[in-house]
């Protein structure tokens, strides 16, 4: 299962994983993109409209799944947005909650309703989408660097609670990736977004799709706990250096 299918990260993710043989169950907010994108795939994948914020809907979806659906082997947690770049003193509570509502409890939520199989069956992998900005806040990113501090923080945890088991978990931390990531952080601003990508040559959602497959198909016994992905002339989180 890939939650936030539809675009980016998530739908390299997904599609990574059909070519590679597995079936899938993609999931988005966006019944006819989803329909649009998935659907030649036919019979390999499933198509759950929903948004994570709405756990009832979230809980349902994944309770009513037919039963060749119900034995989810991977979990890809990757729905999630950055919305706003303001100081905190300027933020916009809309925009904290949503990111909140999203980057957190919905990935809470996910886990919750599908990680209880994986216990019982003893096998599964959880993939989580986190961020080099759950490493250490940078300017104006204060919320969003917060939420995916979380991420990284309930990852960990969750490896705690399971390592019981034969689950693995697994954090997936990009730096810059070129999505409709910073389209949507700006609120439709195309040329601030694109002004994001300028002068560097930024990772693309195959390139973070690729590290989700490679923690997948690694031995039974080996766990990639933890995977920082940058682009070449990114050191961190705030540190990038621009060509021309």
């Amino acid at each position: 299962m890939v939650t936030g299918a539809t675009s980016g990260i998530g739908r390299a993710c997904a599609e990574k994983f059909l070519k590679a043989g597995f079936r899938v169950i993609v999931t988005g907010r966006r019944a006819g993109l989803l329909e649009e994108i998935f659907g030649p795939y036919g019979d390999d994948c499933l198509l759950l409209s929903f948004d994570v914020r709405d756990r009832e809907k979230a809980l349902q979806a994944v309770a009513n799944l037919p039963e060749e659906w119900q034995c989810i082997d991977i979990l890809v947690n990757n729905a999630g947005l950055a919305l706003g770049l303001e100081p905190e003193y300027e933020g916009d509570f809309r925009d904290w909650d949503t990111m909140i509502d999203t980057n957190i409890k919905g990935l809470l939520t996910m886990t919750r309703a599908i990680v209880p199989g994986m216990i019982e069956r003893n096998s599964g992998h959880i993939i989580n989408i986190g961020s080099v900005a759950g490493d250490a806040a940078y300017a104006n990113g204060n919320v969003y660097c917060a939420t995916k501090a979380a991420v990284k923080a309930i990852t960990d945890g969750l490896r705690i609670d399971v390592a019981h088991s034969a689950v693995r978990v697994t954090l997936l931390k990009p730096g810059l990736v070129e999505t409709n990531f910073s389209n949507v952080r700006f609120h439709g601003d195309d040329e601030r977004a694109d002004n994001v990508y300028k002068g560097i040559r930024p990772l693309t959602g195959a390139d973070i799709a690729d590290a989700a497959l490679y923690a997948a198909m690694a031995p039974a016994h080996v766990q990639i706990a933890e995977m920082l992905i940058l682009a070449t002339h990114q050191a961190n989180g705030s540190i990038i250096c621009r060509q021309g």
